[in-house]
């Protein structure tokens, strides 16, 4: 063998087993050739984890890269405050008329007529004549539907402002002026005086009234008014167009 070639395996360890010392015998020890490495073994397992290290120093910034694509659409936010009202815009062009809708109830039965009535018409039912200088009182009733002339005061109280026309035809046995008073104002008067033992006196005038006035008739000295069978006074009243 050359002087760097290694011995075989068997001589090995028989020069090892002549260098251990014998039981019983005290021997000098002696250190053998070393011998041949043994085959890797096979890796252990993964240890625990370490303790966490100090934290480390900040990094350099990053360089800005190419923006990355959008993303998906994310979940609506919690609706905010209401915001003020912007300015009032331009008026739109009207829309199409919609459909007709279904023809409704009928209503109740209006009341236009009757709220627009005012008619009257009494007679005086007596022989004796009206006291001078005072009010007439006509105290039979012909017409009277809407109760506007008070046969116990003998005035007509306007209920609906117009214009009316008022109109009296009175039987007389002596002489006879009738006034046509309105809200203690004169307006008319018509003056007869005795030609025959019987005689009829009328007269009419057109008013515009207000809600409240009064409207009635008088005498003065000359009070020959009668009433009876076949020589009627009669006094009427009627609204021609209300307000």
């Amino acid at each position: 063998m050359g002087p760097c070639s290694r011995p075989p395996l068997s001589l090995s360890l028989l020069l090892l087993l002549l260098a251990l010392p014998l039981r019983g015998h005290t021997s000098t020890t002696c250190y053998g050739i070393p011998g041949m490495p043994g085959l890797p073994g096979a890796p252990g397992k993964d240890g625990h984890d370490g303790l966490q290290g100090p934290k480390g120093e900040p990094g350099m910034p990053a360089i800005p890269g190419t923006r990355g694509p959008k993303g998906q659409k994310g979940e609506p936010g919690i609706p905010g405050h209401p915001g003020k009202n912007g300015p009032m815009g331009a008026a739109g062009i009207p829309g199409i008329p919609g459909i007709a809708g279904l023809p409704g109830e009928p209503g109740e039965e209006g009341r236009y007529k009757q709220k627009h009535q005012s008619v009257f018409t009494v007679t005086r039912q007596t022989s004796q004549f009206p006291a001078p200088n005072s009010l007439v009182k006509f105290n039979n009733v012909v017409t009277n539907p809407q109760g506007h002339y008070n046969t116990n005061t003998g005035k007509f109280t306007c209920q609906v402002p117009g214009l009316y026309y008022f109109v009296y035809h009175t039987s007389q046995t002596a002489n006879l002026c009738v006034h046509l008073y309105c809200n203690d104002v004169k307006v008319t008067t018509f003056c007869d005086h005795m030609s025959n033992s019987k005689q009829v006196s009328s007269g009419g005038v057109l008013l515009k009234l207000q809600v409240g006035e009064e409207v009635w008739l008088a005498v003065n000295d000359y009070n020959g008014m009668v009433g009876t069978e076949g020589s009627d006074s009669v006094f009427s009243g009627f609204l021609l167009f209300p307000d």
